[in-house]
This record gives C-alpha cells, sequence and structure tokens, in this order.
C-alpha cells in the first residue's frame, strides 16, 4: 500500500504521468469540461469532496510550479479563499496568475485533466502547473 496520503487511483496515475508545464485543474461541481480534457470526476454530493481538501490531497503528491485563478474569486470571497492565500504565503502553489472566469474556461482546454469536487461555492477553481523536484 502506498505511503502518501492520496488514495485515488486516477489522481495518482494523472500525478504520475505529469510532466514540466502540464495543467491540471481542480474545479467547483459548475465548471464546464472540455470534451478533449480528461474528467476524473470526485463529486459525490454538493460539498463532498470540498475543494480544500481536494486540492490539499493532490498537493500531498504534486510539485506544483505556480497556479492561476479567476480573479472572480476575489469578488465572491468563498470560504476557500482563505485556505488558497494560506497555501499561496507558503509557497506551495509556486507563482500566481489572475484572470477572467472566461479565460480561465479557455485555459482549462489546456489542462490534462479536470478535477471536479462537490464544491458549490462559486469560483472555487485552479489551474495547477507542475514543476519539477530537481
Amino acid at each position: 500500500m502506498k505511503k502518501t496520503p492520496l488514495l485515488n487511483i486516477a489522481l495518482s496515475r494523472l500525478i504520475a504521468s505529469l510532466g514540466h508545464g502540464d495543467k491540471v485543474v481542480i474545479g467547483d461541481a459548475g465548471l464546464p469540461v472540455p470534451p478533449q480534457v480528461e474528467l476524473i470526476d470526485l463529486a459525490l454530493t454538493p460539498g463532498i469532496p470540498d475543494f480544500v481538501s481536494t486540492l490539499n490531497a493532490v498537493l500531498s503528491e504534486m510539485q506544483v510550479e505556480s497556479h492561476v485563478l479567476a480573479e472572480e474569486i476575489f469578488d465572491k470571497q468563498p470560504s476557500a479563499l482563505t485556505s488558497l492565500e494560506t497555501l499561496h504565503a507558503r509557497h506551495a502553489l509556486g507563482a500566481r496568475e489572475l484572470v477572467s472566469h472566461e479565460q480561465f474556461k479557455v485555459l482549462s482546454r489546456q489542462a490534462r485533466a479536470i478535477i471536479r469536487t462537490g464544491e458549490c461555492s462559486p469560483y472555487c477553481n485552479i489551474v495547477l502547473i507542475a514543476g519539477v523536484t530537481f
């Protein structure tokens, strides 16, 4: 059995296959998924799993160089924003880029996969850009 906290096979496979610069999106329950992008659907019911728990599980295995958020998250101020700001301050998410929500959806077309959560707070979406450990 694995020693790291992440148990989901699809997520572990995805993270193990990433190369430098690859993009992974963690999205709320309403984020559209482009047809050509793999969907890893974790959503069970509204709020389960939540955005922050999913992000923390992914970060337990993924080396992140930078991340992208929709600027609208700062207008709506969902509770997940506090955790995002803490992770950003600890340099766990690398450099930050802000784009409009429409630009975010266009950027998500380049993702290796979109991880759908049960999060139902607006704009709780992030693009994680893979870094390297060396």
